[in-house]
């Protein structure tokens, strides 16, 4: 099943909803992970889950972006590492992959969430 003329990554894969799946699977495995697990306790999840939909959706051509700034002043207080977001990437691409997003697009959605490294890694963090 080929794109639509001029249609996004967003539309292609069911848009909302299928984003929404995406993110509640990446957050089960991030809750599990040893390595970034610990930044998501005491965090209103349901809250979470519905602006990271809204974010990882404006990423891959959906509605709902946020400004550079807002998502900066949001993970500043959170003392990310390069590693977490390492492995916020990894999980999130497997996430991806598990509900069927393609090879090629996975790489799209990586690269707009790479875009975002600087502004989400704590500067002072190791």
């Amino acid at each position: 099943m080929g794109f639509g003329v001029g249609q996004t990554i967003y539309e292609r894969y069911g848009g909302f909803k299928t984003i929404s799946r995406v993110v509640m699977t990446f957050y089960e495995m991030a809750l599990d992970s040893e390595q970034i697990g610990g930044h998501f306790e005491d965090i209103d999840m349901p809250r979470l889950i519905d602006h990271q939909t809204k974010f990882v959706s404006s990423l891959v051509g959906g509605p709902a972006s946020f400004s550079d700034d807002r998502i900066e002043a949001v993970h500043r207080h959170l003392n990310i590492s390069h590693e977490d977001f390492d492995e916020m990437a990894a999980l999130f691409s497997e996430a991806l992959s598990l509900h069927g997003m393609e090879d090629s697009h996975i790489k799209v959605a990586l690269d707009a969430i790479e875009s975002k490294r600087s502004i989400i890694v704590a500067r002072d963090a190791a």
